[in-house]
C-alpha cells in the first residue's frame, strides 16, 4: 500500500533534497512540502476533519474515528530548522494531537542527546544530514509500519498496513532427495503465474540448489544480508535476483561454510523484510535443521514437510516432526505433509503417513514421474516444465489447496477424481455404478468376470495389503517403528 508522507521543511535547499529522495522511494506518495509549523498543523487538522466529514476549519474529530485516522498521512518529516515553533515542540504537538502519525526528525546533529530528546518528544526516528537514500527509506518505512499498527488499534482499517502482509510458506524435506526443491520451485512458479508477487528463498545454506534448478548465476546471496541490522529497500533489492519468470530469488551462498553467518536473528529480519515487499514468500529449508531455517519454520503461516512413501523417508519425517516439537519450533498438527512420488502400488499410502507422523497430509499427492522432470532438471530450467506434466499439474493443484493460487484449474484440482491428475499420467476410465473398481465390467457383473480379468485384478486400483493390514494392522511395512 502507498505510504503518504508530509514533509515540513523551512530550508529551500533541504526541501529540494528531501523531495528528490522521497520521489525515489517505492510505494511512497509525498505531499507538497509545508514551510512552517503552523502550515503543518493546519494541514494535518484539515486532513483529519475532511476524513471525518467535517469542515476543515471545524474541531478536530476524536482519534478513535476510523475515517479521520485513515485520512492522515502515515509519516511526517520535520526539519530541525522549522519555525516558528521549535522542532521538538512541534513533534510533541503532533504526537499529542495526531497519535497515529509517525514523525521523523531531520537534523545535522544525530548525537545521543538529541536522539533521546526527540524520542521523549514522540519522534519515531532521526535522519542525519546530509541525507542518504538508504537511511531515509529505512526510517520512513519503520515509521509507516508503526503508524499502521497504531491505526489498527485505534479502530482504523487493517487495510491501512503499508505493503503486502506476505504469506510465509516453508518447504522442508524429511531427508535428502525427496523432492523438496522441486516442490518449492513449482509452488513459487504457480503462485507467480496466478499474479502474485513471490520471493523464493534458499535457506538450505550448505547445499542449496535453487540457483541450479532455475539456471541462475548471481553473486549476491542471503549471506550478504546477514550482517545488516536495518535492511533498507535498496539493500534488499540489491540482494534479491529478479528472475525472468517474475520470481524474486534470494539464493544460498556458493561457499557452504558461509551459511553459518546466517543465524536465527538474521533469518527473522530477512524474512520480515521480504514479507513487507512480497505477497508470498516461499522458503526452501532443505532437510538439515539449523538456527536460520528453524526460525523460518517457526514463523511460517504454512509449514510443508515433503516425504516419499517409503519406510526410510517416513521414519525421517517422524524424526523431523519430533525434533520440531522438542525444540518448540512447531507442533505436528500444525504441519502439512506432502507425499511425493506416490504410485498405486505403493505399500505406504497417505493415511498411514498421517498416522505415523501425527501431521496433516495434503489431499493432493505428487505422482512418481521422473521421466517428465529429467530433461528440465538436467538443463537446470524447471520453469520450462511442460504444462501437461502430471507432476506440474499435481503441484499446481497443491498450490490451490494451500491457497497460494485461486484459479479454475486449482478449484477443479480439488474437485472430482476426473479433474485431478492420475498417478501414472493416464486418463481414468469412468466407473459405472454397480461395477467393481478395476473390473471394467457392466453393472451387476461380478469382479473378475470381465474379459482378461485375473484373480489379482481386484487390487489394481487399491492398496496391496498383507494379512495384518487387511485386519486393520500396520501391514508388512511399519514406518512408525524405530528399528
Amino acid at each position: 500500500m502507498t505510504i503518504r508522507i508530509l514533509p515540513a521543511i523551512g530550508d529551500p535547499d533541504a526541501a529540494r533534497a528531501v523531495s528528490s529522495l522521497l520521489h525515489q522511494l517505492p510505494d511512497a506518495e509525498p505531499s507538497p512540502t509545508v514551510a512552517d509549523s503552523a502550515a503543518l498543523l493546519h494541514a494535518l487538522a484539515g486532513a483529519a476533519a475532511q476524513g471525518a466529514g467535517a469542515p476543515a476549519a471545524g474541531a478536530l474529530p476524536a482519534a478513535g474515528q476510523p475515517s479521520a485516522v485513515e485520512a492522515l498521512p502515515e509519516v511526517v518529516l520535520v526539519h530541525e530548522r522549522i519555525g516558528p515553533t521549535p522542532a521538538l515542540e512541534l513533534i510533541r504537538e503532533v504526537a499529542l494531537r495526531f497519535p497515529a502519525v509517525g514523525v521523523v526528525l531531520i537534523t545535522t546533529d544525530a548525537g545521543p542527546a538529541l536522539f533521546s530528546a526527540a524520542m521523549d518528544a514522540g519522534a519515531r526516528g532521526i535522519v542525519g544530514m546530509p541525507l542518504g537514500y538508504d537511511e531515509l527509506a529505512a526510517r520512513v518505512q519503520a515509521a509507516a509500519q508503526w503508524s499502521a499498527g497504531v491505526r489498527v488499534h485505534l479502530g482504523g482499517s487493517p487495510e491501512a498496513v503499508p505493503g503486502p502482509a506476505g504469506t510465509l510458506v516453508t518447504v522442508t524435506g524429511a531427508k535428502g532427495g525427496v523432492g523438496t526443491t522441486v516442490t518449492a520451485v513449482q509452488l513459487a512458479l504457480a503462485a507467480r503465474a496466478a499474479g502474485r508477487s513471490v520471493a523464493l528463498v534458499d535457506l538450505d545454506l550448505q547445499s542449496g540448489d535453487v540457483a541450479s534448478y532455475l539456471d541462475v548465476q548471481f553473486r549476491r546471496s542471503v549471506v550478504d544480508l546477514a550482517g545488516i541490522h536495518d535492511i533498507s529497500v535498496r539493500v534488499l533489492q540489491d540482494a534479491v535476483h529478479d528472475h525472468h519468470t517474475g520470481l524474486g530469488l534470494l539464493l544460498a551462498p556458493e561457499e557452504g561454510e558461509r551459511g553459518e553467518e546466517v543465524d536465527d536473528r538474521a533469518a527473522r529480519q530477512i524474512i520480515g523484510a521480504l514479507r513487507s515487499r512480497y505477497e508470498v514468500v516461499l522458503v526452501d529449508c532443505g532437510s538439515q535443521m539449523q538456527s536460520a531455517n528453524a526460525a523460518a519454520v517457526e514463523l511460517a503461516d504454512l509449514a510443508l514437510l515433503v516425504t516419499t512413501p517409503d519406510v526410510v523417508a517416513v521414519r525421517a519425517a517422524k524424526r523431523q516432526v519430533r525434533l520440531w516439537d522438542r525444540l518448540q519450533i512447531r507442533k505436528a498438527e500444525d504441519t502439512t505433509t506432502v507425499v511425493n512420488r506416490l504410485t498405486r502400488n505403493t505399500e505406504i499410502q497417505p493415511p498411514l503417513v498421517a498416522k505415523a507422523t501425527g501431521t496433516q497430509v495434503a489431499r493432493t499427492h505428487v505422482p512418481a514421474a521422473f521421466k517428465e522432470l529429467q530433461p528440465c532438471v538436467d538443463a537446470g530450467r524447471m520453469q520450462d516444465l511442460d504444462n501437461r506434466s502430471t507432476v506440474k499439474q499435481a503441484l499446481c493443484a497443491l498450490a490451490g489447496e494451500l491457497g497460494l493460487v485461486d484459479s479454475p484449474a486449482a478449484r477443479q484440482g480439488r474437485g472430482s477424481h476426473r479433474a485431478r491428475p492420475t498417478l501414472t499420467g493416464r486418463k481414468r476410465k469412468a466407473i459405472t455404478p454397480g461395477a467393481a473398481p478395476g473390473s471394467g465390467g457392466v453393472p451387476g457383473q461380478a469382479p473378475g468376470a470381465a474379459s482378461g480379468a485375473g484373480p489379482g485384478s481386484g487390487t489394481r486400483f487399491g492398496v496391496r495389503r498383507g494379512p495384518a493390514a487387511a485386519a486393520g494392522g500396520q501391514g508388512p511395512f511399519d514406518p512408525s517403528g524405530e528399528g
